[in-house]
């Protein structure tokens, strides 16, 4: 796609995007929340509780062999599509039968809308250079769209499952979410067409290990794989510190509200920045230079003395990961082979919610030591991927020359 049909249509087919993937983002990012609550408030128990919530976000590793679908498909948008549909009226029913039937059947159902999630994130990011236009800066700008979603997804999804459970039911709840998703699948049909890779050679389309033994050996995307991954382990122990950092300042508990909503606030921020200003400059040196950025943003983090400079840091936190973010999909349109895109996209993706919830189990555990020990720890495991990737660039280059 040329600029000047960007011109005439991209525009539209960007907002088309940006409502499709915030509706599909909404539905994955409040559903957990929704079947906890669902759960508990039926007296379920907090094991009964977690368990359902695992089926649905256990299976988003199995989204990049499902992924390969929209490789070798003819029309990506459909295969995304039905992946919306079908997350929606597996949620809907997971939440119809729990207390009817007995609860494996629940959790069956909630797997299926698990193995349709990834589709639902890394999936949909697949289609946007398509649809952004073909220079660096249109691509760009629209990552900060892109990353809005994200932001929207993860703060508007759970607050909506909040509010009507209070004002209704969790069930309720779910069905608003499953309402989202099916949305999103109508808006998905409506983005632009894009023409498949393959050009009706489907036998060229990588498979899934073809294409994660493609990102092991290829730097570019062997480094955007692991410091995607870190500064998600990293990151993902923020909420926790949040709550036990109100402990050690003194302040009410519901101040780490404030402390994760600053940090949710700061990604929309850091997401309007790429938007009004977009990455410039090489992706591969962008997440380094960044992620040097989110060490900095985590030990601001730690050492906040008061709760009103502790949720700036967190603010700023949010900022410098919305960039990491938008560097993370620029690495990921630009390095992955055309072919094998979205698999590129869900791999990574996959990989960065495993390693954020690893990251919030992990901070779990140590903030009974101490508080500081997860910070102390992210920004240990960052630093090291920073080292290894100058490293690595460095006898890349040393290789070529």
């Amino acid at each position: 796609m040329n600029t000047a049909s960007w011109g005439s249509t991209g525009r539209f087919g960007l907002a088309r995007y940006v409502m499709a993937a915030a509706l599909a983002r909404t539905a994955d990012g409040g559903a957990v929340v929704a079947i906890v609550l669902l759960v508990t408030t039926q007296g379920g128990g907090g094991s009964l509780a977690g368990l359902l919530a695992a089926c649905i976000t256990a299976p988003h590793l199995l989204g990049p062999f499902v992924a390969r679908r929209i490789d070798l498909a003819d029309d990506g948008r459909k295969v995304i599509a039905f992946a919306c549909v079908l997350y929606s009226f597996a949620l809907a029913a997971a939440v119809l039968s729990y207390g009817h039937t007995p609860a494996i059947l629940t959790g069956l159902l909630l797997s299926i809308s698990g193995c349709c999630g990834p589709l639902l994130t890394g999936g949909i990011s697949s289609r946007l250079p398509a649809i952004a236009g073909s220079d660096q800066h249109s691509q760009r700008r629209a990552q900060g769209w892109d990353v809005a979603t994200y932001g929207v997804g993860g703060t508007v999804g759970p607050s909506i499952v909040a509010a009507v459970s209070s004002w209704a039911s969790p069930g309720l709840a779910a069905f608003c979410l499953a309402v989202a998703a099916f949305c999103a699948a109508w808006l998905v049909m409506r983005l632009p067409y894009s023409a498949p890779e393959h050009g009706g050679d489907v036998q060229s389309v990588p498979s899934a290990w073809s294409t994660i033994a493609l990102m092991v050996k290829d730097g570019p995307l062997r480094r955007t794989l692991y410091m995607t991954m870190l500064v998600a382990f990293s990151m993902a122990a923020l909420p926790i510190t949040a709550v036990h950092m109100t402990t050690l300042m003194g302040t009410p508990a519901a101040s780490a509200g404030a402390m994760t909503a600053a940090y949710g606030i700061g990604n929309l921020t850091g997401s309007i920045g790429v938007m009004l200003r977009p990455l410039r400059g090489s992706p591969d040196h962008l997440m380094s230079v960044l992620a040097l950025c989110v060490m900095a943003g985590l030990f601001a983090v730690m050492v906040s003395p008061t709760l009103f400079i502790a949720i700036a840091t967190f603010w700023v936190a949010g900022i410098i990961n919305a960039f990491f973010f938008a560097a993370t999909l620029a690495a990921r349109t630009e390095y992955a082979p055309t072919k094998g895109r979205g698999q590129v996209f869900l791999w990574v993706a996959a990989m960065k919610i495993t390693a954020g919830s690893a990251g919030t189990a992990a901070a779990g555990a140590m903030t009974d030591w101490d508080v500081r020990i997860p910070l102390m720890v992210g920004i240990g495991l960052i630093g090291c991927a920073v080292a290894l990737s100058f490293v690595e660039r460095c006898m890349e280059r040393s290789g070529a020359a």
